[in-house]
C-alpha cells in the first residue's frame, strides 16, 4: 500500500538512478503542465514528506507528485523501453543523459512548484518520522487537539502524523489494544506516537520488513487485523471484524479489529 514508507523507498530507489543526471527530454503529461519542458535540467535531489514526493530540479524548480492509490515509477536501463501497452498512462517521462529513463505512471498528483514555495503543496502535513525534523511533541500535541476525535480518523489525518495509511492505523490501533473509535482524548498518545514512529522506520530502512507487522514475512502471516476479515486473531481465535469504507468520507475508511483484543466503542453502522 502506497504509505510514507513506500514512498521513502521509492525515493531511495530513483536518487541512484536519476541524482546528478541531465534531462534531455523531460515531459508531465497532465493537462495544465502539458507545455512544460524539462530538457536541459538536471535532477538535484529527492525528498518525502508523508506520501509525498518532491523532485528537485535545478532552475530552483520542484516536482510533486503523490502515487494515492493508482500511481508508481518505473526505471528503464540504457536501451531499454517501457511496454508500449504502459504508454497511454505515463504522466512523467524524464529521459536522462546516461541513457536512463524514469516514468511516473497513472499519478492522480503532478505538480510544478518553484522549489522555495514547496510549502504551498506540503505545507499542511504534520511531522514525519521518517524526515531528519521529526517532532514527536508535535505530533502528539496535533492528535490531542481533538480529543473527541476516533483514533484511527486521527491518525489517519495526514495534518497530524504524515505517513500513515490505512494499514498502518489499524495495526497501530490493535498493537495499542485500542478500538478503533477509541477517543484519543482516551489514548496514551505519546506511546502510540512512538510505536508508529519506530514501526514506520523499521518498515522503511529494514530489507524485507516493508509493512510486515506481526515479525513474520512469509504470505498471509504479516499482518495482525489488516485484510484479515472472518478470520482467527492470531493473539485469541476472536473472529476479526470489519467495517467497509463510506465512499467520500475520508475518516470512515475500511476498518479491521478484534473485539477481544480492542475492547472499547464499536463503529457506528
Amino acid at each position: 500500500m502506497p504509505e510514507g514508507d513506500t514512498v521513502f523507498q521509492l525515493a531511495r530507489r530513483l536518487r541512484p538512478a536519476l541524482d546528478g543526471h541531465t534531462i534531455t527530454r523531460g515531459e508531465l503529461r497532465v493537462a495544465a503542465l502539458a507545455d512544460v519542458r524539462l530538457a536541459g535540467l538536471t535532477v538535484l535531489g529527492h525528498d518525502t514528506h508523508g506520501k509525498h514526493l518532491l523532485t528537485r530540479l535545478s532552475g530552483e524548480l520542484t516536482l510533486h507528485t503523490h502515487l494515492k492509490m493508482t500511481g508508481s515509477w518505473t526505471i528503464t536501463r540504457p536501451g531499454r523501453q517501457l511496454p508500449r501497452r504502459l504508454l497511454p498512462d505515463v504522466r512523467v517521462l524524464l529521459a536522462l543523459a546516461s541513457g536512463t529513463t524514469a516514468y511516473g505512471i497513472l499519478l492522480p498528483v503532478v505538480e510544478l512548484v518553484p522549489t522555495a514555495r514547496e510549502a504551498d503543496v506540503i505545507g499542511h502535513l504534520g511531522p514525519d518520522p521518517l524526515r531528519a525534523d521529526w517532532d514527536s511533541l508535535e505530533g502528539v500535541a496535533r492528535l490531542a487537539a481533538d480529543p473527541a476525535r476516533p483514533l484511527v480518523a486521527a491518525l489517519l489525518d495526514q495534518r497530524n502524523l504524515a505517513g500513515l495509511g490505512n494499514l498502518w492505523v489499524n495495526e497501530l490501533s490493535f498493537l495499542r489494544g485500542h478500538s478503533p473509535w477509541t477517543p484519543v482524548g482516551e489514548v496514551d498518545l505519546a506511546a502510540t506516537v512512538k510505536l508508529a514512529a519506530r514501526a514506520l522506520r523499521y518498515s522503511a530502512t529494514t530489507p524485507g520488513a516493508m509493512q510486515v507487522t506481526t515479525g513474520n514475512t512469509r504470505p498471509g502471516e504479516q499482518h495482525w487485523v489488516a485484510g484479515r476479515a472472518g478470520e482467527p486473531c492470531r493473539r485469541c481465535g476472536t473472529t476479526i471484524q470489519v467495517v467497509a469504507e463510506v465512499p467520500g468520507d475520508p475518516e470512515r475508511r475500511r476498518t479491521w479489529w478484534c473485539p477481544h483484543c480492542q475492547p472499547g466503542p464499536r463503529p457506528d453502522r
